[in-house]
């Protein structure tokens, strides 16, 4: 199994950025989705999970109306539109694979995670 992000970069408070993870390995659309994140010196959060199907998500409350998170299962491929960027949004994001139907919000629960792709915001 692997997932591979992509779509990360230098880009400048108020700007915004498009992440993409591709799946293989796996049978996608059995899987809900997340993305996660790390910043400096700090626990890797939250952002955002989406079902399996697509049409429930959640988002953290510091995201909620700024990202957007989709998927396609026939290109076996989540993204995650990120508007409004700010300087708290630099970070190392994850994207993540879960048989789990629910608390996708629960990091342990994840069965697959990728390498993560590096998002800096400058202010």
């Amino acid at each position: 199994v692997q997932l591979q992000a992509s779509g990360g970069g230098l880009v400048q408070a108020g700007g915004s950025l498009r992440l993409s993870c591709a799946a293989s390995g796996l049978t996608f659309s059995n899987y809900a989705m997340g993305w996660f994140r790390q910043a400096p010196g700090k626990e890797r959060e939250f952002v955002t999970a989406i079902n399996r199907s697509g049409p429930s998500t959640q988002y953290a409350d510091s995201v909620k109306g700024r990202f957007t998170i989709s998927r396609d299962n026939a290109k076996n491929t989540m993204y995650l539109q990120m508007n409004s960027l700010n300087s708290e949004d630099t970070a190392v994001y994850y994207c993540a694979a879960t048989r789990r139907l629910y608390e996708l919000r629960y990091q342990p629960g994840y069965d697959y995670w990728g390498q993560g792709t590096l998002v800096t915001v400058s202010s």
